[in-house]
């Protein structure tokens, strides 16, 4: 019968791994899993668990009351998801300052992936204003937080019904026609790429509305 893992398994390999750096290590000193020091630098602390958890993460924030110098430790991943897995938590970990070890039990290998340090984030001004400009566009506020991705009703869409119900009273119609007459600037495109399939081409920059669009309803909606 196989051993459960436990977090004392980390201990031996975690605190050679320091030691070889000129620290003094000792376990369970306080409310510290490991708490290392090494000279009069500020005490590294580092947490054991045996997978990364909302305890963990939890535990090693308590930590840096105590030290900015605070570090998790959990056993190496094994597989492509268990790395997908542990490269997630690391981006996490860097978010909140804290450091992270893995070991692997089979050789006592321990390995830092990062290192505790103030986190300042890239920002995205294509996402930024990729964001603003849908905020901007949305009209009133259509989607209760928390909804299916799928379902959600954007700006995009809500100027397609626009267009839909406009062709519904009016029948086929030039887009520039339609633009002036719902306010939708690209009404041209969004018919033209029909998205959700409720145009069709009549000829050249003229379109109606298809069954697809008439059987979902959408001049309703």
């Amino acid at each position: 019968m196989t051993r459960r893992l436990s977090e004392t398994d980390l201990y031996a390999p975690v605190k050679a791994y320091l030691e070889a750096r000129g620290y003094v290590v000792k376990g369970e000193v306080g409310a510290a899993d490991v708490v290392a020091r090494r000279g009069d630098e500020e005490p590294l602390i580092v947490e054991l668990k045996t997978g990364f958890s909302l305890t963990l993460l939890q535990q090693a924030v308590a930590r840096q009351a105590v030290s900015d110098t605070v570090y998790v430790a959990v056993p190496r991943w094994t597989g492509k998801v268990g790395w997908r897995s542990f490269k997630g938590n690391v981006g996490l970990c860097k978010r909140l300052g804290v450091g992270v070890l893995s070991v692997r039990l089979k050789d006592g290998l321990v390995q830092t992936h990062c290192d505790p340090v103030p986190f300042r984030p890239r920002k995205s001004k294509p996402r930024k204003a990729a964001l603003l400009k849908e905020f901007t566009a949305r009209e009133g506020d259509p989607n209760p937080g928390g909804m299916a991705r799928e379902t959600i009703v954007t700006a995009y869409r809500q100027g397609a019904v626009k267009c839909a119900r406009y062709l519904a009273e009016n029948g086929p119609s030039k887009g520039a026609v339609v633009a002036r007459a719902t306010g939708v600037v690209r009404a041209t495109t969004v018919m033209r790429d029909n998205h959700y399939g409720w145009f069709e081409k009549v000829e050249t920059g003229i379109y109606r509305l298809s069954q697809s669009g008439l059987a979902e309803n959408v001049i309703e909606a």
